[in-house]
């Protein structure tokens, strides 16, 4: 089960992406590492894939080892940096991925010194709803 803080931040998947950051970074190739709650409570870990052609942040690499593992529903997310610079957000890309995959979920942040967990489309305002703009 989860340790949630009086925060509504999940602590143990803070501390999930915090231990993989500090084991599996390598170099300039894994520098952030990501980790998610499914909604069946299991944790799926991930690190990012830097590469000078460009490459998928930690959460896109999560996003696809949780489907690996059949953890179709994230219910949070979280992003570490290595070198204890902590709790990193998304970038753009990963805020609009996460929307499109995962509308329903929270991602923890650093604001103002405190760890947040905000729903998805928070950190996304005015976004453009892919899901919107499909054909049936």
């Amino acid at each position: 089960m989860s340790d949630i803080d009086h925060t509504g931040v999940d602590q143990e998947l803070v501390a999930a992406a915090r231990k993989v950051a500090e084991r599996y970074s390598r170099g300039d190739n894994h520098t952030v590492a990501a980790a998610g709650r499914n909604a069946d409570g299991r944790i799926v870990t991930a690190v990012n894939v830097y590469h000078f052609t460009g490459g998928p942040c930690a959460e896109l690499v999560l996003i696809g080892a949780a489907a690996g593992q059949g953890a179709y529903d994230l219910t949070t997310v979280v992003a570490v940096a290595d070198q204890g610079r902590g709790v990193v957000p998304p970038c753009g890309r990963c805020r609009q991925v996460l929307l499109d995959y995962f509308p329903e979920a929270e991602v923890i942040v650093e604001r103002d010194g405190q760890l947040r967990a905000l729903p998805v489309p928070d950190l996304l305002p005015e976004a453009y709803i892919w899901a919107d703009h499909q054909d049936d």
